[in-house]
């Protein structure tokens, strides 16, 4: 089979894999490859296909057919992992939006099961009303799913070392790389593993043992997982444990997907202290504020939390909204440790606020110790730590890239090594670095902008990171990943940290499990000394709207049609190609062909809701370029249509509800499967200009009847039902006793009604619209003509600002707000504020 070319092969894995997954989860096409390829990291691999699986049986199935054309094989959960373990130039098995998103609580939230696309946020969503929460809080949490928080040993602010997935996971469900499937929490399956797999096992254990008594090696291991550590394969599974089912878990985590994927995984939850208490610590250096990180550590568990930030961290968030104005007046060598505490009782957190100050009584500050019990005051101080990253990543020069790291030191000598690692910053020329992070753990995160568009650069770079190393590795023998995972950019390091007896076990871990060694190649361990410095991604300018992007992922969590097309990660990924091929020349054809692509991908089908900006750590709203480029596509022709339709909406939106009336008939009469046969059949005539109907296809909306409780009822609302909810109503094939069975204007007035309002409807009701629908689309004049059309009408109707105003669908209300000159004497309320403002002292509310 490997005689066949390359091109072949991938062929022919797709034609294989087609009998039994669906062709429009086997992607090859430039444009999905490139961008679906694409993930936090400052490397760049394009896959030759993308596989999205919705089953364990489907990865079963792709494991088998890429090991029998020795093809290579990555997988990706969300792809916020920052070291390029989530890329590769070959097969990239991703996981599916339906199939992989299960939590099961179990012993009353003692522990939990979840699938590896669970976010860990919604993990932490579900165990909350039992007052629980999983072991790991890396600051990725809201996107990141369980299957990369485990596969990198991700921790974060609080975890540490106790609480990480090495330290609280119970047991796995795992696919081998030869396909085989073990569930380590299962006595049947371990029994049946056990005898198909004894030899694997006994391995293993063998190499446990042969650990445990190498007392040389065992003390190294033992004294390396002391803090916190991600370099390389979780050796500490070989000393801490004897069971091969035990050391096979525990080597999972932190594998980086190289030795086998993870179907399921069970952890110990931990409990989430209900008290907490912050205080910001300002010191004259940085050096004290390090040496105070002894004092706090022998207070016990007084403290949960205490990150550092040097005076370039501080400084890069000083001025800006929310900020204490006090940043700004501090010296150039000031430092600071944001310190947590927590308990269950406020006498417990009393006391251990106590405990905090007496234990730095004797370390001078810069301002009095001052804890906060405030939410509001306590989310202040955490949303400077939290604007770090992203506050140099909106700073830095276009066209180079946001390179983070993070290595850990032992902690007595913190304060030596943070200052001479600030000093390899100047060395280098890295004036605008900044170094922050986990100092309770002894781990700290630098964060410096680079560019990578030259021999000069690149070397630059490599200069750096040798200094990096000599200085993690050689003077400190500290650990040179301490949460991010080992990666491509310090696969090259990790026998220099390690040493070559436990670099040797590590390449006998992997061929144990992975004997062909098609799992991730490149990842974690690489021979070659020069794999940080190949496959870097290019970040040039592209449009002035994203060029801040760090290609994160926070977005995409977010994004309506990220299980569609394309997320606004992906958007901006290929749209970044798109100008890079345009600026150079380079090869037109590919940049016709992603151009193509990009219209329905990219353009058509963004929901431009701003969504994505109320995530992104640098507030970049990917639908202002798509409604740009939109708008840079239109024609004079259509404008004069957009403008007609803006003239004429009341007739446009009534023939709306006409034909959405005649198609709910006629597939009343003549059902799904003639209507689904038949608008396929009309949409390939029209050159794809017509839709194809689906069970969800809205019926119309009923009239909207304004109801009054009597002309002087001092409780009176405006209520804007938008254009949509106007048109739309339930899908036609509903339970018309169902839930969803009134149309949204429907339900509304009959809540309002219930509340006790009198209902104002705005004039001319019929014609109005917030100006979305069209500025969506690009037309920029025909949507602000509405906006102030509609403006005038909310005037009128709340009696120049006098009563609320109710927008039925939040976007209309986003849209809105957006207009900086919009009369200030309007109140604008979507339903949920307006629900919890102004219902909820007139209603009784019982949860269904």
């Amino acid at each position: 089979m490997t005689s066949i070319n390359p091109a072949q092969r991938y062929e022919e894995l797709r034609r294989t894999l087609a009998r039994t997954i669906p062709e429009d989860r086997l992607i090859t096409d430039e444009l999905r490859t490139l961008a679906y390829g694409t993930d936090a990291s400052f490397y760049r691999l394009v896959p030759r296909i993308v596989v999205r699986v919705e089953s364990e049986g489907e990865v079963v199935t792709l494991l088998g057919e890429a090991a029998a054309r020795s093809l290579p094989l990555t997988f990706r959960a969300a792809g916020t992992s920052l070291s390029g373990q989530a890329i590769s130039d070959s097969i990239l098995m991703q996981l599916g939006s339906e199939g992989w998103g299960g939590i099961e609580i179990l012993d009353g939230g003692a522990r939990v099961r979840l699938q590896p696309g669970v976010i860990g946020a919604h993990a932490n969503r579900a165990l909350a009303p039992l007052g629980r929460k999983i072991g790991p809080d890396p600051a990725s949490i809201n996107s990141a799913m369980v299957g990369g928080i485990a596969a990198n040993n991700a921790s974060g602010m609080c975890c540490g070392t106790a609480q990480n997935s090495y330290r609280t996971v119970r047991s796995m469900r795992l696919v081998l790389a030869d396909g085989s499937i073990v569930d380590t929490g299962d006595p049947a399956s371990r029994a049946a593993f056990r005898q198909s797999h004894g030899e694997l096992l006994d391995r293993l254990a063998d190499l446990g043992r042969r650990t445990r008594e190498n007392d040389k090696l065992a003390a190294r291991i033992r004294d390396k997982y002391r803090m916190k550590n991600t370099t390389g394969y979780s050796l500490n599974a070989l000393v801490d444990f004897e069971d091969p089912f035990d050391i096979l878990v525990h080597l999972m985590i932190g594998s980086e997907g190289t030795l086998a994927f993870l179907s399921s995984i069970v952890y110990d939850t931990v409990e989430e202290l209900p008290r907490k208490s912050s205080a910001l610590m300002l010191f004259a250096d940085i050096g004290q504020a390090c040496r105070a990180i002894p004092l706090l550590h022998a207070e016990g568990g007084a403290v949960v939390a205490a990150e550092l930030m040097d005076r370039a961290s501080l400084r890069s968030v000083e001025g800006k909204k929310g900020m204490p104005e006090y940043l700004s007046e501090l010296d150039a060598g000031a430092a600071a440790l944001l310190v947590e505490t927590r308990a269950h009782t406020a006498e417990e957190l009393a006391a251990n606020i106590r405990k905090v100050g007496e234990a730095i009584a004797g370390v001078p500050l810069l301002r009095p110790l001052q804890f906060t019990t405030s939410a509001e005051e306590a989310d202040r101080l955490w949303n400077i730590r939290k604007g770090l990253f992203p506050s140099v990543g909106a700073v830095r020069a276009t066209g180079t890239t946001v390179v983070i790291e993070d290595v850990t030191f032992p902690i007595p000598r913190l304060a030596d090594a943070t200052l001479e690692l600030r000093a390899l910053f100047d060395k280098h020329g890295y004036h605008d670095g900044i170094i922050f992070g986990h100092a309770f753990d002894g781990n700290l995160h630098f964060v410096f902008c680079q560019g990578f568009n030259s021999d000069e650069e690149i070397r630059r770079y490599q200069g750096f990171m040798e200094d990096v190393a000599q200085l993690v590795v050689d003077r400190y023998d500290g650990a040179l990943k301490g949460e991010h995972g080992t990666g491509r950019n310090m696969a090259p390091f990790v026998a220099r940290e390690w040493g070559q007896e436990a670099y040797a076990a590590m390449l006998e871990i992997k061929a144990i499990l992975d004997p062909a060694g098609l799992l991730n190649p490149g990842v974690i361990l690489n021979p070659d000394p020069r794999a940080h410095l190949e496959h870097l991604k290019p970040l040039p300018a592209a449009d002035p709207i994203i060029d801040k992007c760090i290609e994160c992922g926070f977005c995409e969590v977010k994004c309506p049609s990220r299980n569609l097309t394309l997320t606004p990660r992906q958007r901006i990924a290929t749209f970044r190609e798109i100008a890079r091929l345009a600026a150079t020349g380079e090869d037109p054809g590919r940049r016709q062909r992603l151009l193509e692509g990009f219209r329905y991908q990219g353009l058509e089908t963004c929901a431009t809701d701003g969504l994505c900006a109320t995530s992104c750590p640098v507030g970049i709203d990917t639908g202002q370029l798509v409604k740009e480029l939109r708008k840079r596509a239109h024609s004079p022709r259509a404008h004069r249509v957009a403008a007609l339709i803006a003239r004429n909406m009341g007739t446009v939106t009534a023939l709306a509800r006409v034909g959405l009336g005649v198609v709910a008939a006629l597939a009343t009469i003549f059902g799904g499967g003639f209507m689904r046969a038949a608008s396929r059949l009309l949409g390939r005539i029209a050159g794809g200009g017509v839709p194809e109907w689906t069970p969800a296809l809205p019926g119309p909306s009923e009239p909207i009847e304004r109801r009054l409780t009597g002309g002087d009822n001092p409780r009176k609302v405006v209520y804007l039902p938008s254009c949509i909810s106007r048109t739309m109503g339930p899908p036609a094939g509903d339970d018309p006793d169902g839930p969803s069975s009134r149309s949204l204007p429907r339900e509304t007035l009959s809540l309002l009604e219930k509340a006790g309002f009198d209902v104002v409807l705005p004039p001319r009701l019929s014609s109005l619209c917030c100006g979305m629908a069209f500025t969506s689309k690009g037309f920029q004049e025909e949507g602000e003509a509405k906006r102030a059309e509609l403006e005038a009408a909310l005037l009128q109707a709340s009696e120049g600002g006098k009563h609320p105003v109710l927008l039925d669908t939040s976007p209309c209300h986003y849209t809105l707000l957006q207009d900086k000159g919009l009369d200030p004497r309007l109140q604008l309320f979507e339903p949920v504020q307006f629900c919890l403002t102004h219902l909820a002292p007139h209603l009784d509310f019982q949860p269904l």
